[in-house]
């Protein structure tokens, strides 16, 4: 299990089943509902489907040596002439990486390298924007002569007030990625350049990385489902909920009633692969999130199938840097 903490920490997939290991199903969920004689918000059998039953968005924010950042006059009637980042939603068939390098071609002429995922946002659990940065290799800048569909123009920016926004939602985004530029190499406050794992799911899974200290011994801990095999917990993302509904209602199931003051610090990777046909979609993912436990270990039970794993020193000290550092993790941005 160190060794799939490490790959994780390292934004990389776990090699195992995660349908198999999945601790709280939505149907186990839907059935707890129905137990308190409230009507489930989804169907047991829901399946993320791209442009049908899920919608992921990509956003690129590409800052340039002079802090200045890449923008988009829209073309939609609904927001003409309003300035935004280049985004979008991603089609059928596509990866999240390649969805924002195609985002940005279309809607400003240039070609992008995408270097690393930044932030996480999402919407209910149905609604997902992956926030990206990156490094121009090519293209020209769209000019107004090139006006399509996609965009009026695209231009260089440095001051995001000077220009009439289509909404103000970016702003702390573009904020994160003019930080993220401005890092100094191998800075531990910062995660590394770290792109979507490569890995395809059918169903939307939320695998949490609880970790808690020994606070007379310092030690540090993280929780292990004993379900079939040794693991992270995982839920199924509930689309009817936010995630931190979601996540809370996991946490309940593991630790019980008496719930221990936690918090989620951030996304340690996503795991999503586009590789089925359409009468066989694999458009799910899954998102490893960091939770801390705030109380010692000596003061927290657990009522699920679940054990403590002490971490050998050289792993404690590593997960207590991504702990330390506020932006060691994905940002993750819940909206209600």
């Amino acid at each position: 299990m160190e060794t799939n903490l490490v790959r994780v920490l390292e934004g990389q997939y776990l090699d195992e089943l995660t349908s198999e290991l999945c601790d709280f199903t939505l149907e186990e969920q839907n059935a707890a509902t129905e137990a308190q004689g409230v009507k489930p918000l989804a169907s047991s059998d829901y399946i993320p489907i791209v442009g049908k039953t899920v919608t992921y968005v990509v956003a690129c924010v590409i800052v340039n040596d002079h802090g200045e950042v890449l923008m988009m006059q829209e073309a939609k009637e609904s927001c003409a002439g309003k300035w935004y980042l280049p985004a979008g939603r991603m089609e059928p068939g596509e990866t999240i990486v390649e969805a924002g390098v195609r985002e940005v071609l279309e809607e400003t002429g240039l070609k992008v390298e995408i270097t690393t995922l930044l932030a996480v946002e999402t919407a209910g659990g149905s609604w997902f924007r992956f926030v990206l940065t990156g490094n121009v290799i090519g293209g020209e800048l769209k000019t107004p002569s090139q006006a399509d569909q996609e965009s009026i123009q695209a231009k260089w920016c440095q001051n995001l007030n000077e220009l009439s926004l289509r909404a103000n939602d970016i702003l702390p985004v573009v904020e994160l990625a003019r930080n993220y530029r401005k890092r100094q190499p191998k800075d531990p406050n910062w995660h590394r350049e770290i792109l979507p794992a490569r890995k395809a799911h059918y169903k939307n899974y939320l695998r949490v990385v609880v970790a808690i200290k020994n606070k007379s011994t310092n030690a540090v801990y993280v929780l292990l489902s004993e379900k079939t095999a040794y693991h992270f917990p995982t839920v199924e993302i509930h689309p009817g909920r936010s995630l931190h509904s979601t996540l809370k209602k996991f946490m309940i199931e593991l630790f019980g009633a008496d719930l221990p003051q936690h918090r989620p610090h951030g996304v340690l990777s996503v795991e999503h692969h586009t590789s089925g046909t359409q009468a066989n979609p694999t458009d799910g993912l899954c998102l490893t999130v960091l939770v801390i436990c705030r109380p010692s270990i000596e003061s927290v039970s657990l009522i699920g199938k679940c054990i403590w794993h002490e971490l050998s020193k050289d792993l404690s000290a590593r997960l207590a840097v991504a702990v330390a550092g506020k932006n060691a993790t994905f940002q993750l941005h819940v909206v209600r």
